[in-house]
């Protein structure tokens, strides 16, 4: 559904036949774009509202362009809209640049994945399976300190 603000602008499009993501535009109004300072974040609002079948999720991800041209991206990457949400769709940019960066009216900000999701039923149990891993947590799979870059 495309909301008032958002009404010229056009829909969440595929930019290739093989694209995995719609890309999301900024419903900012033309006349006061949004300035995000060095560092800083700010919510763009998109000027659309979706209705996701149930099982389905929307992820919101960064584009690769506005990273790597200008260090803007996603803040909480990927995004989660649930199938029951029904508001606008809003992006959280972050600017990890040293420049001020500034979101004009129409311009792509993010891309929206729609994927299938799987709900997990959780089951309380004494002990877990053991696995080569075990409980090697957060890099325990790659660089060793012991090494000299070369991967484990």
């Amino acid at each position: 559904m495309r909301l008032a603000h958002g009404a010229d602008l056009p829909l969440p499009q595929y930019q290739s036949a093989e694209a995995a993501g719609l890309d999301l535009l900024a419903a900012v109004p033309a006349t006061a774009p949004v300035a995000i300072a060095p560092g800083g974040r700010a919510v763009i609002p998109t000027g659309v509202a979706i209705a996701l079948p149930a099982g389905h999720e929307g992820q919101i991800r960064p584009r690769s362009g506005l990273a790597a041209r200008h260090g803007v991206t996603v803040l909480n990457s990927p995004g989660t809209i649930d199938a029951d949400y029904r508001g606008e769709l809003q992006v959280i940019l972050v600017n990890l640049s040293a420049e001020s960066f500034s979101v004009q009216r129409g311009m792509r900000i993010a891309q929206l994945v729609i994927a299938p999701i799987e709900r997990a039923r959780l089951l309380e149990s004494d002990g877990l399976d053991s696995t080569a891993r075990a409980s090697g947590g957060l890099g325990s799979t790659g660089f060793s300190s012991k090494s000299s870059g070369a991967r484990d």
